[in-house]
């Protein structure tokens, strides 16, 4: 774990009973990413993870930005054969071939916000470029203002998509619209985003950190928690499985849910017209 839990350098983290916020916080930067931010991204989402307090983590971007992608002192690096480690390049690609990858298809840079047990929501404020991208997708949802923009870049310095870009874009918006904007580079603003599929909800400016708070509000008061980390795990591993296997899996999961007394709660509270009472998940 992230040593520096509790001194974030790079991050603010705030938990307001149910909602965790993570504000990538290096405005002057437009929050650009360096591994320090990266680290504590992950540390705090950990945390979220294991605090009954929190049923959904919202993660925003300090000042006009959501986040402007890699650190400008990195590519630098990279471009003269260092990799941010000091390493040169190629003995850092060697260090990390021979990682063990415990996490099968869940494992790298950002696949693992997908295993937090807890719904994840990209509150876009404004520009999400290069590696912000994947980073983004890879939460749950999206919700983005009309100044949110979209763009890639990898074309115009000469990349690829990264850390699993060309998975996750086709996934949401189809092999041609992602190739579009992977070969095109151009802007997506919040509008067209939605449009696409890239967004699931548009709101003012004004708006973006109410409306998410009240999402994740809305599921505390209404949904069991457990029943969102399976129905999460659930839709994330199923994407690598046909639909026969998923089906069986589905069965097998709603005799388990069958048992558990978030059942039995869910039922009563319909039937006695009451809010549930769902236990919270971590701890």
């Amino acid at each position: 774990m992230w040593q520096g839990a509790d001194v974030y350098e790079d991050i603010r983290y705030e938990v307001d009973d149910p909602v965790a916020v993570i504000t990538l916080d290096r405005p002057a930067a437009l929050n650009a990413w360096t591994d320090q931010m990266g680290e504590e991204v992950r540390d705090a989402m950990r945390r979220a993870e294991a605090d009954p307090a929190v049923v959904g983590i919202v993660v925003t971007g300090a000042g006009r930005a959501f986040c402007a992608g890699a650190d400008m002192n990195v590519l630098t690096d990279l471009t003269e054969g260092r990799a941010p480690s000091g390493r040169s390049v190629a003995d850092e690609q060697g260090a990390q071939s021979s990682q063990p990858e415990p996490d099968g298809e869940f494992t790298g840079r950002f696949p693992y916000v997908m295993t937090v047990d807890k719904p994840v929501i990209a509150a876009v404020n404004g520009a999400v470029a290069g590696m912000a991208f994947p980073f983004v997708l890879c939460c749950d949802l999206r919700v983005v203002t009309p100044d949110a923009m979209f763009l890639t870049a990898f074309a115009q310095r000469g990349l690829i998509a990264e850390w699993g870009l060309s998975w996750l874009l086709p996934r949401l918006v189809g092999p041609a619209v992602a190739l579009d904007l992977l070969f095109s580079s151009r802007k997506v603003r919040g509008e067209e985003a939605l449009r696409l599929g890239l967004a699931n909800y548009l709101v003012p400016g004004d708006e973006l950190l109410p409306f998410c708070r009240e999402y994740i509000y809305n599921l505390a008061s209404a949904c069991s928690p457990t029943s969102l980390a399976i129905m999460k795990r659930q839709v994330y591993e199923q994407l690598h499985k046909g639909l026969g296997e998923a089906e069986v899996d589905s069965q097998r999961l709603m005799v388990e849910s069958f048992g558990r007394p978030d059942f039995k709660e869910g039922v009563q509270s319909f039937l006695q017209k009451r809010p549930p009472e769902f236990k919270r998940v971590g701890g």
